[in-house]
């Protein structure tokens, strides 16, 4: 397409998503219901026309000397089909909160005033390699009644528009609009500048990838963006701490997986229980190939741990995101520093706090400036699914609208409504 060709496309796209919106915001919890079951069904059934499509998007990405793990975040196997199918049935079944009404309250004058809650109305989303994505996002774009457009990443072309031809097919069986869920359909970077400069018809935009793809939503969007840059979380072994239970949940926090935004980054541990703690995580640190970098305290410590890959921290550790095997190791002198370092360094992300001590564990919960804060449990559960919102879209840093996982709820806002019977103002 050339640049007119894409204006006008991305301009019909954002003129059928906003019509759609006004029905899907109308649309009954039976209706939604329909169309996640419907899109479950077809999912099934799909399977053999899906993973051909995916083939061609699998051989041009590794012709194209593609990474192996990008390659394999492009696969729809099997396997993932019908987890998609799954978390389409497990949204169906979810209460359905559009039009629920909270903080209804009786005023002096007679007047009761409380909140309804309401779709966002049109969302646009930008996301890279994972084609389960646009299920995701359809499937909570229906069940939170909305619309949206959907721009994933070139390499996933062919998945992402055999998902949505799905995705139009089970709302039309629903008797619902099938422009209530669009792919955009060309692959060029500059429908990605006039997605997120419609506000005649986009309301919010998502992105979701790397940081230079979230950097560029953010500078250049004329519609409020929600996001996360930065996935810099952190766990801190409190004094006094259950050591056992330190060394397995900082373990898990690090390890369980390397390349998600909320594995923790730097490990902090109080003075007093260094010494104990800091050979055993060690131990289990060298065991699975993570190199730590430390400051010279928690280096004099590690450095004796047989196979220990420790290295000096610089200044640029103590606030990077490495999705790798690395990780950040500090001692500090107790919850006071501990604090202070996270809200300095962290991306505001997840942090987590394991301790012993009640009063610490309330002060961190408090003081700590992050999305998700936690008490004696791993950071990898900074989750949609974990939380029990069924699914997320993302993951926001932000303090205005979502914050945190955003699901359904995330995808909505509440609307005043006030209930009178005749009263007037004096």
């Amino acid at each position: 397409m050339n640049a007119m060709n894409i204006s006008e496309h991305m301009s019909s796209l954002g003129l059928q998503a906003r019509e759609a919106s006004a029905r899907m915001a109308s649309a009954s919890a039976a209706e939604k219901s329909q169309a996640l079951r419907a899109l479950a069904g077809l999912l099934r059934t799909s399977g053999t026309s899906l993973q051909a499509e995916n083939a061609k998007d699998i051989e041009r990405a590794t012709a194209a000397g593609l990474a192996v793990p990008m390659v394999d975040r492009l696969k729809l196997t099997t396997g993932i089909i019908e987890t998609l199918a799954i978390g389409c049935e497990q949204l169906a079944v979810m209460p359905d909160i559009i039009g629920e009404i909270v903080g209804m309250k009786q005023q002096p004058s007679g007047i009761r005033v409380g909140q309804m809650r309401v779709p966002l109305g049109v969302f646009g989303m930008i996301f890279e390699s994972r084609p389960n994505v646009t299920i995701e996002a359809a499937s909570l774009s229906i069940k939170s009644g909305n619309a949206c457009i959907l721009r994933g990443g070139s390499e996933a072309i062919e998945s992402n528009k055999a998902l949505a031809r799905l995705v139009q097919q089970a709302l039309l069986q629903a008797g619902l609009p099938p422009e209530a869920v669009q792919l955009v359909q060309t692959t060029d970077r500059e429908a990605v500048g006039r997605l997120i400069a419609m506000p005649e018809y986009v309301d919010v935009v998502i992105p979701r990838g790397g940081k230079s793809l979230i950097e560029r939503i953010s500078r250049e969007a004329k519609v409020p963006v929600i996001k996360h840059l930065d996935g810099n979380c952190h766990t801190y072994v409190d004094d006094p701490c259950d050591l056992e239970m330190a060394v397995k949940v900082a373990d898990n926090a690090k390890t369980q997986k390397y390349s998600p935004c909320n594995a923790s980054e730097g490990l902090l541990v109080a003075r007093g229980v260094g010494p104990a703690f800091l050979p055993k995580i060690g131990a289990v640190f060298a065991a699975k190939g993570v190199e730590m970098r430390c400051d010279a305290e928690a280096r004099a410590l590690l450095q004796q741990v047989p196979g220990a890959n420790v290295q000096e921290a610089s200044e640029a550790d103590w606030s990077a995101e490495y999705l790798a095997p690395i990780i950040s190791v500090k001692v500090v002198a107790g919850l006071d520093e501990a604090i202070a370092h996270i809200n300095r360094y962290s991306s505001h992300h997840t942090d987590a706090i394991l301790t012993r001590d009640h009063v610490h564990a309330q002060r961190f919960l408090r003081e700590v400036d992050s999305a998700s804060v936690m008490v004696n449990t791993s950071t990898r559960f900074a989750d949609g699914f974990e939380y029990g919102l069924g699914a997320e879209i993302g993951i926001s840093t932000d303090k205005f609208h979502a914050r945190g996982p955003v699901g359904i709820e995330g995808l909505t806002s509440l609307k005043w409504i006030v209930l009178g019977n005749g009263e007037i103002r004096g």
